[in-house]
């Protein structure tokens, strides 16, 4: 029986763009891989694309993943958002 929560339009594995922002902290783009890393592990720099804000004071990190599934997907973002660093995630 499907609760709803499984459901997704997405399928599985594919490529799938995980939008970061924070302060801009050189050190900021190193936890966001950190994080990420703890439940995608072959991750890299090659993956990772960062957009300053006009005023500088914020940055943007993409990292690109293969996602194998919502669930996974579901736990990166979940480890994003509970670190006080991350200021929003898309």
């Amino acid at each position: 029986m499907s609760t709803g929560n499984d459901q997704t339009l997405l399928t599985f594995p594919c490529e799938f763009p995980i939008k970061v922002m924070g302060a801009a902290d050189p050190e900021f783009v190193l936890r966001v891989l950190e994080l990420v890393r703890r439940h995608i592990p072959d991750v890299n720099g090659d993956h990772v694309a960062t957009t300053a804000s006009r005023r500088g004071n914020y940055v943007s990190v993409t990292v690109t993943v293969t996602a194998t599934s919502k669930g996974q997907l579901d736990a990166v973002y979940r480890s994003l958002n509970a670190d006080t660093q991350v200021v929003m995630t898309l």
